[in-house]
C-alpha cells in the first residue's frame, strides 16, 4: 500500500470539506483517483453519485473516521455486525457516526459502489495520534532489528532497501486542514505497508521454519501498528488553516 486505500481518501477528503478546506471540486482528486466514477447504494431506493450522498452525510454534522479492520482486530469498528462483517471483507471502511452511516467500497469494473450500512455512533479511531505514532514507532523498530537479525538483504533486498529509507521525506498524503502530525503518522504508516507488502509478495504461504515464524510476527506486529496509526492519522479532526505538509 503506497497510497491512501479508497475509504482512507474519502474520509479525509470529507474532513478538510466540513471544516472549509477541501470543496466538491476536489473529490475527482481527492478520492475518485484513476476511478471512472463513484455511487452509493443504499442511503436512498436508488444508486446516487457519491458527492451527493456525501451531502446528505455532511447534513448530519461531525466528521467521518477510517476503519482498516482485518481477522482478530476490527479496529476502528464498534458494530453493528452486519457492518462489521462488511467491513472484515473489504478491509476497509468509511464511517460517518454522527450520521449513523458507513460505507463500504466494492470495486466493479472501472467503477466504486459504496454500500451504505448502519454503523453505531461511537465509531471513530481507536487511538490517538500520538499513541498511534510511539505504537508505530516501536513496532518499527522492533520489525527491523528482527528482520536484520534474520539477514534481511539476503533474501529480501527491496525490504532492506526499504528499512533502510523509511526516514527520506515524503509528500504527506493528508489534505489541507490536517495537522503536521497526523500527516507525518500517515506518511510513515504507508511506508511501514509497503515493507509489509514486499514480504508478503511471492512469500511462502505456510510458515514452516522457525526463522519464517519469527518473520511473521515482526511483520505481522508492523502491520496491525501501521492499520492503527493509519486509521488514527485519517480520523484526526482536521481544522482550517492547518497547512499541508511537504
Amino acid at each position: 500500500m503506497d497510497a491512501l486505500p479508497r475509504s482512507g481518501r474519502l474520509v479525509c477528503w470529507f474532513n478538510a470539506w466540513t471544516v472549509g478546506e477541501a470543496t466538491p471540486d476536489d473529490l475527482p482528486e481527492l478520492v475518485l483517483g484513476g476511478d471512472a466514477a463513484h455511487d452509493v447504494v443504499g442511503l436512498t431506493d436508488t444508486p446516487q453519485p457519491l458527492l451527493l450522498a456525501a451531502g446528505r452525510l455532511r447534513l448530519g454534522g461531525g466528521g467521518a473516521s477510517l476503519s482498516l479492520p482485518a481477522a482478530g482486530d476490527p479496529v476502528g469498528l464498534t458494530g453493528p455486525p452486519e457492518l462489521t462483517m462488511a467491513a472484515m471483507e473489504a478491509g476497509e471502511a468509511a464511517l460517518f457516526p454522527y450520521a449513523g452511516v458507513a460505507l463500504v467500497p466494492e470495486v466493479v469494473g472501472a467503477g466504486v459502489f459504496w454500500q451504505a450500512l448502519a454503523c453505531a455512533p461511537a465509531a471513530g479511531a481507536a487511538v490517538g495520534v500520538r499513541a498511534a505514532e510511539r505504537w508505530l514507532r516501536e513496532a518499527l523498530l522492533g520489525c527491523a532489528e528482527r528482520l536484520l537479525a534474520l539477514d534481511v538483504a539476503t533474501w529480501r533486498p527491496e525490504i532492506s532497501d526499504a528499512l533502510s529509507g523509511i526516514r527520506e521525506k515524503r509528500d504527506a498524503p493528508l489534505p489541507r486542514g490536517y495537522s503536521p502530525h497526523a500527516s507525518q503518522l500517515a506518511a510513515l504508516a504507508l511506508r511501514c505497508h509497503t515493507i509489509v507488502d514486499l514480504a508478503h509478495q511471492n512469500g511462502s504461504a505456510t510458515v514452516t521454519s522457525r526463522e519464517e515464524v519469527a518473520r511473521a510476527q515482526a511483520l505481522g506486529a508492523l502491520d496491525r501498528a501501521a492499520r492503527h496509526a493509519l486509521v488514527a492519522a485519517c480520523s484526526d479532526v482536521p481544522r482550517r488553516g492547518h497547512a499541508r505538509v511537504r
